[in-house]
């Protein structure tokens, strides 16, 4: 394979990557525990937490942010393990050449 090849081959894989990293940015992912639903962006942004009306009291203060928190967490971990599927096979190519 010649340099002219491998360049070539490199700039595709990387016009790839930005691409995939594009798509994901613009997707929303959805994370819910029992009473909250939180939405974040493929940047890692929370857009929104929608906590169910019927429980909110003072008393209920703790737990609500307990599973605000977990909602949260919920829809991160979707969201990385979303990119992870999509990029890591890239990562994977170069695994011990940088």
């Amino acid at each position: 394979m010649n340099m002219q090849n491998l360049m070539m081959q490199a700039k595709k894989m990387q016009n790839d990557i930005m691409k995939v990293q594009g798509e994901l940015e613009k997707k929303v992912y959805e994370g819910k525990s029992q009473l909250v639903v939180a939405s974040v962006n493929g940047k890692g942004r929370v857009l929104s937490v929608d906590i169910d009306s019927s429980i909110i009291s003072s008393e209920d203060k703790e737990v609500l942010e307990d599973m605000v928190l977990l909602a949260i967490n919920n829809a991160l971990e979707k969201m990385e393990a979303d990119k992870e599927e999509k990029l890591g096979k890239y990562g994977k190519m170069f695994n011990g050449l940088m």
